[in-house]
């Protein structure tokens, strides 16, 4: 048997899958088995994980002969050879209705959480553990392509050489560990083939977080610094704290949890190290704090989880001037929130950035106030200022460092989907 089990398979698709790690990808299983074998192969090349949902439909009185699919817009799928069969039409669509209620029923309980991953513009890699006659997946393929990705790709372990052919007119590449010539079934082929349940595809789709500490190189020193990233997440929010404060910040940590429920990843590190934090001029060097959050801006873009995911900006008190200069100085950045900034000490940049802001203001933070109007006035991009109604600096008053979260999340949602 050419696989010990789903698993060894994957690791060796992962290795012929190589030349797409990098890109932006969306790895989209056939449930059930094949979504354990895409959960490695989403996790190694660093793509987004799904699921395709097509189902067949068989012939009458024999529905293990499949004449067609069904995917989950409702689209009917049917083979060359149905029409041999003489089947009636209101049978193809009676039983199309069945098997797309059930489908329906499939998305629901997969990612109850959220809609199917968009996949216009992305590579698609259509995964399943073994192909027979190739009906789902070409159904799977036609749906997908009707959604305009750059590029689809099946990646297999097993499929007779026949159905291989057969799939090249849907396909932009096919990945193809074995065909062999007496082929009678997927589980042939494997050593240990067991049954994958609903119960284990629902906890690998949900198995959605990535919490890992960061050891960020900038110039001779190392900063700290603590990554949550949900699996499907849109974009990453890197956190600048005030004068004083660090990644341990209850109030940016409050927040950050806010964004995570929106699937937005989020990284908090210390903008100094411990002993330059004992030094309260150095609190306060702008510059250098821009220099920290751009040198970690480029570094994270750079790391495998963070290709391909937007990057934004959360800055408090003197953090937000340096998220706001650094943001004028990085085609990186697609948005800011300012959460009680102090934008005055970067007022030389600010009609230099491009990418939208949020400034949001306690309303009781009088002489912030001021210095956030006249910065609201000397942007020059898409831009806001929200100023909440009985708020002190630190939004330590019932309820209001919520409305900020609330507030932020919205608008790195809507950039990030922009």
């Amino acid at each position: 048997m050419p696989f010990k089990n789903r698993e060894a398979a994957a690791t060796l698709l992962c290795q012929a899958l190589s030349a797409y790690q990098g890109k932006d990808l969306v790895i989209l299983a056939i449930p059930r088995g094949a979504v354990p074998m895409a959960r490695i192969i989403a996790d190694e090349l660093g793509g987004r994980l799904d699921v395709v949902l097509v189902h067949k439909i068989g012939a009458p009185s024999q529905m293990e002969l499949a004449i067609g699919a069904v995917d989950e817009s409702g689209k009917i799928y049917l083979n060359p050879h149905a029409k041999t069969l003489h089947i009636s039409q209101d049978y193809i669509e009676r039983e199309a209705q069945k098997q797309f209620e059930i489908l329906k029923q499939r998305r629901a309980n997969y990612t109850r959480e959220r809609p199917a991953i968009e996949i216009k513009n992305k590579t698609v890699i259509v995964v399943d553990d073994g192909i027979a006659t190739g009906s789902t997946m070409m159904a799977a393929l036609q749906a997908l392509r009707a959604q305009s990705p750059a590029a689809l790709i099946v990646a297999t372990a097993v499929a007779p050489l026949d159905t291989i052919e057969k799939l090249k007119a849907f396909a932009d590449d096919i990945i193809c560990l074995e065909t062999p010539q007496d082929f009678y079934a997927v589980g042939q082929f494997f050593a240990h083939f067991p049954q994958v349940d609903d119960e284990t595809v629902v906890e690998i789709l949900n198995a959605n977080v990535q919490v890992q500490e960061l050891d960020i190189p900038v110039g001779r020193v190392t900063l700290k610094g603590d990554l949550v990233l949900p699996r499907e997440a849109i974009g990453i929010v890197i956190f600048a704290h005030g004068s004083g404060s660090s990644r341990l910040s209850p109030r940016n940590q409050f927040v950050a949890k806010i964004l995570q429920q929106a699937h937005i990843g989020t990284v908090l590190f210390d903008l100094l190290t411990p002993e330059e934090d004992e030094n309260y001029q150095t609190r306060f060097n702008i510059e250098l704090l821009t220099e920290r959050l751009m040198a970690t801006t480029t570094w994270l873009s750079t790391q495998p989880f963070a290709q391909h995911k937007p990057l934004a900006y959360f800055g408090a008190s003197t953090g937000a001037a340096a998220a706001l200069k650094a943001a004028a100085q990085s085609s990186l950045i697609r948005s800011v929130v300012s959460r009680g900034g102090r934008p005055d000490l970067a007022e030389g940049a600010l009609a230099q950035v491009c990418c939208p802001t949020l400034l949001i203001v306690g309303g009781n933070d009088g002489e912030v106030i001021t210095l956030n109007q006249q910065a609201y006035a000397a942007l020059n991009t898409e831009k806001k200022i929200i100023i909440i109604p009985g708020a002190t600096h630190l939004f330590e008053e019932t309820g209001t460092l919520e409305q900020v979260a609330i507030l932020a999340q919205e608008w790195f949602v809507e950039w990030f989907n922009d």
